[in-house]
């Protein structure tokens, strides 16, 4: 057992910190380098390009659209899902990563299932409640203990262990963090009344537009703040 305990990597191991460093680069805040400038073609990456818009908002999209003509709650959640599970099968066939689509369809997938479950079609957004819910306690959780959780990430990917101690980074890591809180508090803020009221449709436009839209808008504004930070410290 002590043996067992003495292989696990600690927090403070190289090993552990590669892997949290790995999957930094892998999300959408790693693609866009906090040293590099910022460019249009950059951004458009880190949300996926095309193909990314089109997995992001179609099932939405379709969503708000079925649901509006018919008033159902059937057609209105396996339309989305069947049209998710026809871009995990495209990306299989072209062999393009497959995971982001994989993940999208669970998310769908369980969505689907707690809306037919009970037969109320804004079941199908609890989900996203429970995300967002998530990352906003994670935030919050990181600026009560002075670590801001962008600062973390950054630290990641650009190895800038030290960033804490250099004031203005902390400052501009903090407020990024705080950006991201009022991101996920918009999104609960806005759209968690209209679940409560029952009103489906505001409830998934209101999702379309502070989803993919809204985070593109918070990331270009991060990396904005974070390299003009990192381009003084270098001067």
């Amino acid at each position: 057992m002590t043996e067992r305990a003495e292989e696990r990597p600690s927090a403070d191991s190289p090993d552990f910190q590669a892997t949290l460093a790995e999957a930094a680069r892998r999300s959408g805040f790693g693609r866009v380098q906090p040293g590099e400038r910022p460019t249009a073609q950059a951004l458009w990456g880190a949300v996926g390009g095309v193909r990314g818009l089109i997995e992001s908002l179609l099932p939405g999209f379709l969503f708000l659209v079925v649901f509006t003509i018919t008033g159902e709650v059937g057609p209105s959640v396996l339309i989305p899902l069947g049209v998710a599970v026809v871009f995990v099968l495209v990306r299989a066939v072209t062999r393009t990563p497959i995971a982001p689509a994989i993940i999208g369809l669970v998310g769908i997938a369980l969505s689907a299932g707690l809306a037919l479950f009970t037969g109320r079609a804004e079941e199908n957004f609890v989900l996203g409640f429970v995300i967002n819910s998530v990352w906003l306690v994670a935030l919050l959780i990181s600026l009560a203990v002075r670590r801001p959780l962008i600062g973390v990430i950054t630290g990641l990917l650009t190895g800038d262990a030290e960033w804490r101690a250099d004031p203005a980074k902390r400052s501009i890591l903090t407020l990024t963090t705080w950006l991201w809180v009022g991101l996920f508090s918009l999104r609960l803020g806005v759209q968690v009344p209209f679940y409560l009221a029952e009103n489906v449709t505001a409830l998934a436009a209101s999702r379309l537009i502070m989803g993919l839209p809204l985070y593109a808008a918070v990331l270009w504004v991060t990396w904005l703040m974070i390299r003009a930070v990192y381009a003084r410290s270098r001067t």
